[in-house]
């Protein structure tokens, strides 16, 4: 067996000693991290996330829908049928339910209101989830609105347990498409706000793969998830709302909630008004520039002349999309160039 010199076993030991110290000083951070996370997790909600308000509060909500052709001109619904928004579906609810949520899947009852405006299913979820957690305190509604403009607007009420409110609204005609709010604190603390405003973007339910307002039905298999559509998301030029040349999209509708004074005796209380166009519902209309949208040219055509001189032949292409609001002017939509003519010996 071999020996080691009294100062080579000095310094192995103090090595040893060393490396234990540290894997000792890391498991005991590693430890004081694991108790710090399991501590947090036990941690009650903080104040701020904990509404204390008076136990009922009264809102009004009104919807407007700001969707004008000036403001979306590419392929605007004008007939069978024009450009509407259907009724407004909402409930008041509590933080661990959601109506639907963006980048995950819509629920079947979503997917029938966005794709065809049936409420019913829609409803039987939110009631569903009312009577296994709890978490449903009312649900309301609006009357449709029959143009691309218009407002409509109701009450409903709002609980210190159920202070979240979420809404669809369906666009119409569309293949899939709403916009809506999901899951909006009306309460701050010790106090409910006193308003809200939101402006509101299109959304894709992700259930039909349709590009245009008027697409048939085509069911998206497997399906996708509830996406923001962007001007320039879906990146096709089919999209019905693809705008390159814009950052961001204009607002197509927006919401007001107000708080009110006094208490609904019943959700049967509830009346929905409709107001119908106006030119006092849009503050200040803004006009979406777009571009000429030409065809592919077409083949060459015969070459026409005379033999022993030179000839002439054509191409041409269409217009797929007209300009509005200072768009891009359409370019020529023909073309000749000199060709030798044909069948000449």
């Amino acid at each position: 067996m071999q020996v080691l010199p009294a100062s080579l076993f000095a310094a192995t030991k103090q090595i040893k000693v060393k490396n234990m110290f540290l894997v000792y000083k890391h498991c005991t951070v590693v430890l004081a991290m694991l108790s710090m996370v399991e501590y947090s997790s036990c941690l009650p909600l903080s104040e701020d996330s904990i509404c204390t308000a008076e136990e009922i509060a009264k809102y009004s909500i009104v919807f407007t829908g700001k969707w004008t052709q000036a403001s979306f001109p590419k392929q605007y619904p004008l007939y069978r049928p024009p450009a509407q928004w259907s009724t407004l579906l909402g409930v008041t609810h509590s933080s661990d339910y959601h109506m639907w949520k963006k980048l995950e899947p819509a629920s079947n009852g979503v997917r029938d209101f966005a794709e065809k405006g049936e409420a019913w299913p829609l409803m039987k979820e939110i009631e569903t989830a009312g009577e296994k957690i709890q978490s449903v305190h009312g649900i309301f509604s609006t009357a449709s609105i029959s143009g691309g403009t218009g407002q409509a607007s109701t009450e409903f009420e709002a609980h210190s347990r159920h202070p979240f409110v979420s809404f669809m609204v369906r666009i119409v005609p569309s293949p899939d498409w709403f916009v809506g709010v999901d899951t909006l604190n009306l309460c701050e603390g010790k106090h409910w706000k006193q308003t809200a405003t939101l402006e509101l973007h299109p959304y894709d339910a992700g259930t039909d793969s349709g590009f245009t307002f008027s697409s048939p039905n085509f069911a998206t298999i497997p399906q996708g998830i509830v996406t923001e559509i962007t001007a320039s998301s879906p990146s096709h030029p089919a999209n019905s709302f693809y705008y390159p040349r814009l950052k961001s999209l204009p607002p197509i509708a927006k919401v007001v909630f107000t708080k009110v004074k006094g208490r609904l005796s019943s959700f049967l209380d509830i009346v929905s008004n409709v107001t119908t166009t106006g030119n006092e519902i849009a503050e200040h209309i803004l006009e979406t520039p777009l571009d000429c949208e030409v065809s592919v040219w077409s083949s060459w055509g015969l070459c026409r002349g005379s033999c022993g001189t030179a000839g002439v032949k054509s191409r041409t292409r269409y217009i797929r999309l007209k300009p509005a609001n200072n768009g891009t002017a359409c370019p020529a939509l023909n073309e000749d160039k000199e060709c030798d003519p044909e069948n000449c010996v």
